[in-house]
């Protein structure tokens, strides 16, 4: 049986928000992402280089920001696995249309 999750609307609004400027992820690229939004837009315009360089098998720089700074556990555990910029923009973008449904 599936886990139902609870979340609060400051919560979800949190986690949609921007990070502080010191917490910005920084792609290989040249661009910077301040929030899930702006994550999801850059993978589904990122090469793969760039994706591979941040996304390999012993490390995965979007799942770790995610968890450590977006602070979704959930979505950086969905991330740890994908193989593809256009995959993991896919489950940024299902995680975004959940959390914006708590708003």
């Amino acid at each position: 049986m599936a886990k139902i999750v609870k979340i609060s609307k400051e919560e979800a609004n949190r986690r949609l928000g921007g990070v502080p400027d010191d917490k910005r992820f920084w792609c290989q690229d040249g661009k910077v992402v301040k929030n899930l939004k702006e994550l999801e837009e850059a993978l589904n315009n990122m090469s793969d280089e760039t994706f591979r360089y941040h996304s390999v098998e012993d490390k995965n720089d979007f799942s770790n920001w995610v968890k450590d700074v977006v602070g979704d556990t959930a979505l950086a555990n969905q991330l740890k696995g994908v193989m593809t910029s256009t995959a993991a923009a896919r489950k940024v973008e299902a995680r975004i249309t959940w959390l914006n449904a708590r708003l």
